[in-house]
């Protein structure tokens, strides 16, 4: 079989922004639409059981409301937090969720007395700006975690080279996002509509082959299904709409669908009801690398050795 070389999807960023922004107007329905990203964020901040890691500031790249950030303070309780999102109005809220969270003892402990006393409620700062542009100096975080966000990109390549920028040295890159079997259900029913409505989502594995090229190391990738059920297809829509989740491929149908389309859709999505339910599926890729540690080589240029992958800083 010859191997898929074709580039992954890129998506109209601007329009997605807008989308996303209008959305998050009616916050009440945002909030419920995110349920989702709140059990995967849930499953993330799980995995980082797993992993030795004491930054000094970790960024949530995509930060949306803001609903993981006490989970990340309470994994890191002496690390500063910078919360990022491009919808100025999520990065408020992300502010606002993150004034309980107050600096640790072993941050507090290293700052003079004048500076405790001036010191903010909060350790977490909010920002509404780019993940793939991060306001941030160079090797400045330890950790950025981001949770289903990199799927609206439309250059995932290049927001892992900005990332690997802003990493230090043994510094972890950790995400989520969807995959390629994301609202199959969806997609194959306007298939065979003959209609493209569901726009594609990037295999893991061309996820990997982007962190290796932006010079991050040791990266592991794996996925799994989570399937949400609903009584009937407008509620499907409505979750959707609520989050800003449509299709901003540049490729994708204009204009009005027309009534047979959306007839034999719904008929197709029909015939997969089961037990009273219609399913939707949602692909979770997982994935975490590491800024390798460079070594100096001859006439002072760094290099990274194969032995030296792996090994992490403690």
């Amino acid at each position: 079989m010859t191997p898929d070389t074709s580039p992954p999807p890129r998506l109209d960023s601007a329009e997605s922004a807008r989308r996303l922004a209008r959305a998050a107007r009616n916050f009440a329905a945002y909030d419920k639409g995110s349920a989702l990203a709140r059990e995967v964020a849930q499953r993330m901040l799980e995995r980082l059981d797993y992993v030795k890691l004491e930054p000094a500031l970790v960024v949530d790249a995509g930060c949306a409301a803001g609903n993981a950030l006490p989970g990340l303070a309470a994994r890191f309780p002496d690390a500063r937090l910078v919360a990022v999102d491009r919808v100025t109005s999520l990065a408020a809220r992300a502010e606002r969720s993150a004034r309980d969270v107050t600096p640790g003892p072993a941050l507090i402990a290293t700052l003079p007395g004048w500076i405790r006393r001036l010191l903010p409620q909060s350790r977490v700062i909010a920002v509404a700006a780019d993940f793939g542009r991060l306001p941030l100096s160079a090797a400045s975080a330890g950790c950025i975690w981001s949770n289903l966000a990199l799927h609206w990109s439309n250059d995932p390549a290049a927001v892992f080279v900005e990332w690997h920028r802003v990493l230090e040295t043994g510094g972890l890159a950790q995400f989520s996002l969807l995959g390629p079997d994301t609202l199959k259900e969806l997609r194959g029913s306007w298939g065979l509509a003959g209609s493209r409505r569901v726009h594609p989502f990037i295999d893991m594995h061309d996820i990997g082959d982007m962190l290796v090229h932006a010079g991050f190391a040791d990266p592991v990738m794996d996925m799994e299904t989570i399937t949400l059920t609903y009584r009937d297809l407008d509620d499907l829509f409505l979750d959707l709409r609520s989050v800003g989740a449509s299709n901003t491929h540049p490729d994708r149908p204009r204009g009005l669908t027309g009534r047979k389309a959306w007839r034999d859709m719904r008929a197709a999505y029909e015939a997969l009801r089961r037990e009273g339910t219609l399913p939707a599926t949602f692909e979770i890729v997982y994935g975490h690398a590491w800024k390798p540690l460079p070594r100096a080589g001859k006439d002072g240029i760094a290099v990274v050795r194969v032995e030296d992958i792996g090994r992490r800083r403690r």
